[in-house]
């Protein structure tokens, strides 16, 4: 398989690159923990060439990159493209660098919705998930991660939405510094408690700050063990932004909310939103990587029709 592109998924933590082919196939994949926060004095594209150097010498094609690559603290600030946003619209707001004067590397802009009158929300990586999910019009998208997001998908993969809760964020807040944590013992998984968890949160969502502290009274009162109450905490804070979701994104759950991610968060929140009455499936895998070859097929990168 002759190469196309070269993919780059390129988040907080860490960074995966694909070659990929024509047709839109993988034909070889890495990974590197040298995400953009781990990046040395700006060095992005020491970076990038200690993951690929050889396929940028030896192919010479170009570079699709998403992600926080694309943030204030990334390479490049890429601007956001204003939500209703299509992967067309995202190939035609490329920002675009030049990689040691041998390739082109076209950064996939991030999204952006609402307004200065009420808030903005935005998302950087997520959009091309959800153009490579390849869902239907009128899906919910929902992508668990530090910063989950509930998208609204229309016709021609059209994010017309979407709503961020810093679920994952507040976890590692609470656990590692705040007082939740001192009672708890970690690396023990515990389904039931999560679902404990959950139930109380969806249960409550107008109450939450009051609600996260039943995270140390259930241990304190003998009612958790303090090795469930690291999933205990997990389920309340899903419950949590399950049950605001459904609140005020308006969610009817006439059809199944697509997952989208991380398989063990996926789990967690297939859980929550069986307990809320919602049904859920999950997206197909290689989302990004096909999100990458279908604003590519936009570009003109990837010029073949197949998948």
């Amino acid at each position: 398989m002759n190469p196309s592109f070269i993919s780059l998924d390129w988040g907080t933590s860490s960074l995966r690159a694909t070659l990929v082919s024509a047709e839109g196939r993988i034909i070889e994949a890495r990974n590197a923990a040298g995400g953009v926060m781990s990046v040395k004095d700006r060095q992005f594209e020491a970076s990038l060439h200690a993951i690929c150097s050889d396929w940028i010498d030896q192919f010479g094609c170009p570079i699709v990159a998403s992600g926080m690559i694309g943030s204030r603290q990334g390479w490049v600030e890429a601007p956001y493209l204003d939500c209703p946003a299509t992967p067309a619209a995202a190939a035609r707001a490329f920002t675009t660098l030049s990689i040691s004067n041998k390739v082109e590397m076209h950064i996939i802009p991030g999204l952006r919705c609402g307004s200065a009158a009420s808030m903005y929300d935005v998302m950087r990586g997520e959009e091309t998930q959800i153009w490579g999910a390849d869902v239907e019009p009128g899906s919910l998208c929902v992508l668990p991660g530090t910063h989950s997001k509930w998208a609204f998908v229309g016709e021609q993969s059209m994010i017309t939405r979407f709503a961020t809760y810093m679920t994952g964020e507040l976890y590692g807040l609470l656990t590692k510094h705040g007082i939740l944590g001192r009672l708890m013992e970690f690396d023990v998984k515990d389904n039931e408690a999560f679902a404990r968890g959950a139930t109380l949160g969806l249960n409550h969502p107008s109450h939450a700050t009051h609600v996260l502290f039943a995270a140390r009274t259930a241990g304190l009162m003998g009612e958790e063990h303090p090795a469930a109450l690291p999933d205990y905490l997990s389920g309340i804070l899903i419950g949590l932004e399950v049950a605001s979701a459904l609140i005020t994104e308006n969610v009817d759950g006439e059809r199944p909310i697509v997952l989208i991610g991380d398989d063990d968060l996926c789990c967690r929140y297939e859980v929550a939103l069986q307990l809320a009455g919602l049904q859920s499936v999950r997206a197909r895998d290689a989302a990004t990587i096909q999100g990458h070859v279908r604003v590519a097929r936009e570009a003109g990168i990837v010029v073949c029709e197949s998948a």
